[in-house]
């Protein structure tokens, strides 16, 4: 198959969940994608896409699939102690996130990004956490664990962005939209955030910060393309606002 990786491919889990995810994603969005030559089609890679729907998933993992990649994404480390789902997350290749002390996470993210890098395979990972808290749907801000992946092993950190899903489920929504059908969804890959200064530093105070600065710079960015309007020049900080953090996936 021509513009595919091997990882599409070869038979594997993802070709059964394409099989079911792909029609029924394709009937409520119209998916357009542009960029889709900045995901690399072998290799490792970090993709981090911006957050404002329980529907985003489906949106990203089929853009990704239809990118040549198999879409692996960051899931909590709880889903993977129950049984069945753990399976199939493992047989899959997702990857637990990691919630103990600093130095274990740092010893766990080290092995995640070697993984990646030793299958080449690639990781979906919200830089956000959660959806964001921004009353406009503007990306909030990030956390590390996109980047720490990426900085680990030296790994391409790509940002995305996607819009027009909140026509399919709003932000906290609980049900679909279902007509009418095909919503255009707008998907935008963007260059490679550059990390090369960054490179072996990333225990120095301030690293990590300064690398997610970035990226979620460079996801607001292309979000500004895509709804051609200027976010708010300072991002939305939930603890600015009283709010909690429920349900992040990283830190």
């Amino acid at each position: 198959m021509a513009g595919a990786s091997q990882e599409k491919t070869r038979p594997s889990l993802f070709w059964l969940l394409a099989v079911v995810v792909v029609p029924i994603v394709s009937f409520l969005a119209r998916v357009e994608i542009r960029g889709r030559e900045k995901l690399p089609l072998k290799g490792p890679f970090v993709l981090a896409p911006n957050h404002y729907s329980e529907f985003d998933p489906l949106i990203v993992a089929l853009a990704v699939w239809r990118m040549g990649r198999a879409p692996r994404f960051m899931a909590k480390e709880s889903l993977f102690r129950i049984p069945v789902v753990g399976a199939a997350l493992r047989r899959t290749g997702m990857i637990p996130v990691a919630r103990s002390s600093s130095a274990a996470a740092a010893k766990a993210t080290m092995a995640q990004s070697a993984t990646l890098v030793e299958h080449g395979r690639g990781v979906i990972v919200y830089p956000e956490g959660t959806l964001t808290r921004d009353p406009d749907l503007w990306p909030m801000r990030g956390k590390s664990g996109a980047v720490r992946l990426a900085l680990a092993g030296e790994i391409p950190l790509i940002p995305m962005v996607q819009w027009g899903t909140q026509k399919i489920m709003g932000r906290y929504g609980k049900s679909i939209s279902f007509w009418p059908p095909r919503k255009r969804v707008q998907v935008v890959v963007g260059d490679p955030v550059d990390l090369s200064d960054l490179r072996g530093r990333a225990g120095e105070r301030g690293v990590l910060t300064e690398a997610t600065d970035r990226l979620m710079a460079a996801i607001t960015a292309l979000l500004e393309e895509v709804r051609d309007e200027k976010a708010p020049p300072t991002r939305w900080n939930p603890a600015d606002h009283g709010q909690k953090e429920t349900g992040r996936l990283d830190s």
